[in-house]
């Protein structure tokens, strides 16, 4: 249990953990999805603190749980589930459908990006 200290994030019914490593969105993503959860997506301003907490703690941009859809600048959750919350930073989604993915930056706020950088994995479970 020791080991694993600052590694799990429990908030309502979700629990985020995060392996400390920076790989691509679809790394990521099938990272998170060989140990039976997804990449984390919050729902509220909870979720989104406890998800910063690692961002802060290993000082990394992560990935989100959300990709643009057929709708240039409209995002959805990795189940096509329109969003209800959202934290963008200020003029954020830019990309309009060359940034298909999603970042969360250090001060909590997120920022359309490119699908092919090296991010931080934080998996919801």
């Amino acid at each position: 249990v020791l080991a694993l200290t600052g590694k799990i994030k429990e908030v309502g019914e979700k629990v985020f953990a995060s392996n400390g490593k920076e790989v691509t969105f679809a790394a990521a993503l099938e990272s998170c999805q060989k140990v039976k959860g997804t990449l984390a997506t919050p729902t509220n301003e909870e979720e989104n603190a406890a998800i910063l907490a690692f961002v802060k703690q290993y000082n990394r941009y992560a990935y989100l749980g959300f990709k643009e859809s057929e709708t240039v600048g409209t995002f959805k959750d990795l189940n096509n589930a329109p969003l209800n919350y959202t934290k963008w930073y200020q003029y954020q989604p830019n990309g309009k459908g060359t940034e298909k993915c999603v970042e969360m930056y250090t001060d909590g706020t997120w920022n359309d990006k490119i699908c092919n950088a090296h991010r931080l994995t934080i998996c919801e479970f």
